[in-house]
């Protein structure tokens, strides 16, 4: 497999193919070493995450003491996505959820998707800053007595353990990659008894006036007393090796009897429900749980009883319901797409999570634009397929296309139904059924969305609801996200409309300009620069912060800076040029304040006079590298008084130097003093080795952006001295 280091780039791993057995052998290393965390850390169920070749997911490996399928929402996590697996690798970290509220708190969208009373850990799986995957740790989360967390220490030692042994496998040519599908580990008993004693374990059961039974961790029974099979209505025989959901024909909402399983299996806490088989009979039902399986009591009781638990009543048959598990597939998919913001968000998500979700082999989406399709992303098909589509006009034969004239799904179970349906269907070897899903959001189509599955699929008609639902949301969240791209790039363009299209070039100055906004849609900051040119030997730097992040503050900024940039056309000093600006501002009564930071810099005589209003100041770099930040006397932010002055300060400007303006959201870090986010800032112009300024801007903005989570626009102006020669 492939890792990824702290800076981002591939790991090389030495990859060559390993013969069959000895992928046997790492993956049964790998499953030993699961079972070892989950005996040494405590808990109940554990499983692996191991990143995908394309260094972009993380895909489920394993799992032990609860079985893959009730992971199916993470059988592929994108690595952007807001789950732990993902978090825990992203930012080298363990994340400790101690209960059920945090979860649902920190991650809805997981605890949508695994609603059981339980606590887990997410612990990368590192080799110095390599990240190899993700060790998921399930513990119940209770404070009822016998119950406790694991260690910390000991869940990150079990991590390196697991890292240590996926870097020595890539050493050695012989990667672990994820598999083609989880895995999960069988479960044995805590002990096996002798044949005796299984036998008088067995007389014991059938002595007690209640059922007994025992189911392993998948749900299916492995023993049934005589009193247990005559209460639920069933044989012994018929009845070992299946799920009481599945087999017994009152159980007529599955979802219900199955929920309380799952519960009792994630949470490993006893629990009691009751339901009603016929009119006036009703069974409790008493499960507990261990590694190894759930044993159930089983007894008559009365509707009193069932007050304890909300009964699943008996009935005719209805056809096949819902699974529980696709149940929370679909509400963790419809989660995920609540929180997409632009249409690249969307396609991501389909393709990466909806693909696995689903157990399809390929999914295409496609976008209605201008009368015409639009393929925007695909995962599986072959691109020569969707040529074919892409820009095809609506009246294009294909039921891509044609679900969207009707608005109805279609669902095509074998090759031959789709052949009679659509004989010129264009299709891929290899792909045996059909989902074609038409995007309609405010009674208007904007896409479709096409499924494919590898061998025949029936579709089952609570299948088909499901798929159904699933597409409105989709084009609901399609929609929301052109909204999104639409009005932000209409604020982009209004932003670099504001700024100046270029710098000037004057002799024996270097300068670059960087601006990075941070706010989402329509949202448009107010920070601002200019370099003006005065004369061959006399520029105006400018640097300015507008007081909010919309339309207002933008426009104020765009009557601002022209304001400020024909003061120094017109030889204003520093302190003139801001005392003129700020009277003007208080005569728009604007509402909003204006921090200013302004540099007369004189080439002819290698010198500079520098005014601030508010703004931060300027760091200088000198010619031997050492850098400080400028103590400039403080003058009011600009807009509040108009009889402010701003006093000047005058510094020298050798070949050699660097001067640096910028915008707090630069430096600005929740939780670090501005002084020392200054100070910081200086450390890292002296760290940097003389280079061009426009790559020693870049240098600044990515440090910046590494180090933490901007929530507001940048903006940095470099100014440099040449060195003679």
């Amino acid at each position: 497999m492939c890792a990824i280091r702290e800076d981002g780039a591939a790991q090389p791993d030495g990859f060559r193919p390993p013969s069959s057995a000895t992928d046997s052998v790492r993956r049964a290393e790998l499953d030993r070493l699961l079972e070892l965390a989950v005996r040494d850390t405590g808990v109940h169920a554990g499983a692996v995450f191991l990143l995908a070749p394309d260094r972009q997911a993380l895909r489920l490996e394993v799992t032990a003491g609860i079985p893959a399928e009730y992971l199916a929402p993470w059988f592929g996590v994108a690595l952007s996505s807001p789950v732990p697996v993902a978090e825990a690798v992203r930012e080298r970290r363990l994340v400790w959820l101690g209960g059920p509220q945090e979860l649902a708190r920190r991650y809805p969208r997981t605890a949508i998707a695994l609603p059981y009373h339980h606590a887990v850990a997410a612990a990368p799986i590192l080799t110095g800053t390599t990240a190899w995957g993700t060790l998921l740790l399930f513990w119940s989360g209770s404070d009822a007595a016998g119950t406790s967390s694991p260690s910390p220490e000991r869940v990150r030692v079990a991590g390196r353990r697991l890292g240590r042994f996926l870097r020595d496998a890539a050493d050695t040519g012989h990667a672990v990659s994820p598999g083609p599908a989880p895995r999960s580990l069988p479960q044995s008993p805590a002990r096996r008894p002798a044949p005796a004693e299984a036998l008088a374990a067995a007389d014991f059961a059938e002595r007690l006036p209640e059922g007994s039974c025992s189911l392993d961790l998948e749900g299916r029974f492995t023993y049934i007393s005589t009193t247990a099979a005559a209460l639920l209505g069933g044989n012994i025989p018929d009845l070992i090796g299946t799920r009481p959901w599945q087999s017994l024909p009152w159980c007529t909402e599955p979802a219900a009897f199955e929920d309380r399983f799952r519960a009792a299996v994630v949470s490993r806490q006893p629990s009691r429900f009751s339901t009603m088989l016929a009119p006036e009979r009703w069974l409790a039902f008493e499960l507990y749980p261990d590694g190894s399986g759930v044993s159930v009591r089983i007894s008559p009781t009365d509707p009193g009883g069932a007050s304890q638990a909300a009964p699943a009543r008996a009935g005719a048959p209805h056809g096949e319901p819902i699974r529980l598990g696709e149940a929370y597939r679909v509400l963790h998919l419809a989660t995920a797409l609540s929180e997409t913001v632009g249409v690249g968000d969307v396609v991501d998500l389909i393709t990466e999570e909806m693909l696995p979700a689903f157990g399809a082999r390929t999914v295409a989406l496609l976008a209605a634009e201008d009368g015409r399709m639009r393929v925007i992303g695909y995962r599986g098909y072959h691109a020569r397929l969707l040529e074919q589509f892409d820009g095809a006009p609506l009246t294009f034969p294909a039921p891509a296309v044609q679900v969207l004239a009707t608005g109805v799904p279609s669902f095509f179970a074998t090759i031959e139904e789709l052949s009679r349906a659509c004989p010129s269907a264009p299709r891929q070897d290899g792909l045996h059924a059909w989902a074609f899903l038409p995007l309609i959001a405010s009674g208007r189509p904007v896409g479709s969305c096409v499924f494919a599955f590898d061998r025949p699929h029936p579709f089952p008609d609570q299948q088909r609801v499901v798929f159904t639902a699933l597409a409105g949301l989709i084009a609901q969240a399609l929609e929301r996200a052109h909204l999104y791209d639409t009005s932000k790039e209409l604020a982009q363009t209004l932003q670099t409309a504001l700024l100046p299209d270029s710098l000037p070039d004057l002799p024996g100055l270097n300068a670059a300009a960087r601006y990075l906004p941070s706010v989402r849609g329509m949202d448009i900051g107010g920070d601002f620069y200019d370099l003006v040119r005065v004369s061959d030997t006399i520029a105006a730097a400018v640097i300015g912060d507008v007081q909010g992040h919309n339309l207002t503050a933008a426009a104020l900024m765009g009557r601002i800076r022209p304001a400020i940039r024909s003061h120094a056309l017109a030889g204003a000093t520093p302190a003139q040029a801001l005392a003129r600006a700020n009277r003007q501002l208080v005569d728009m009564d604007p509402g909003r304040f204006v921090s200013c930071l302004y540099a007369h810099l004189d080439l002819a005589r290698h010198r500079a006079v520098l005014a601030t209003a508010g703004h931060p100041p300027p760091v200088l770099r000198y010619p031997d590298g050492h850098a400080e930040v400028l103590a400039l006397p403080p003058g009011l932010l600009l807009g509040i008084d108009p009889h402010a002055d701003y006093p000047s300060t005058e510094i020298p400007l050798t070949p050699g130097t660097v001067l640096a303006l910028y915008t707090d959201g630069l430096i600005e870090t929740p939780g670090v003093d501005l002084g020392d986010a200054m100070t910081g800032l200086a450390a890292q112009l002296a760290q940097a080795s003389p280079q061009p300024m426009d790559r020693l801007a870049t240098v600044l903005i990515d440090h910046a952006r590494q180090t933490a989570t901007r929530t507001d626009d940048i903006a940095l102006l470099l100014i440099g001295l040449a060195t003679a020669g």
